[in-house]
């Protein structure tokens, strides 16, 4: 069962501050989470149903060190849509 601790962050880059605007927010969260959890934490937590949900599976980049090979940890997106009205305070900028 996911749990609010499942969600990382809030990504806040030109383009989710743009679909912000329409409605749709853009939340980081650990690779194990599905779209039904995500919207079984939004129900819970914040007190609405996603209208939509999408995912986004993204892999961590490779990146090298002193000629050591690295690799960051991969992660899901999920653009969520939220109904009108509903707004999350301690999320939103």
């Amino acid at each position: 069962m996911a749990d609010i601790t499942d969600i990382k962050t809030m990504l806040y880059t030109e383009k989710s501050l743009s679909l912000q605007e329409s409605g749709v927010m853009v939340v980081q969260t650990s690779s194990k989470v599905t779209k039904n959890q995500l919207k079984q934490v939004f129900k819970d937590y914040f007190g609405f149903t996603p209208l939509r949900v999408n995912s986004l599976k993204q892999d961590g980049k490779v990146k090298k060190f002193k000629n050591r090979v690295g690799q960051r940890n991969s992660f899901k997106k999920f653009y969520v849509k939220i109904p009108e009205g509903a707004k999350i305070d301690s999320l939103s900028v």
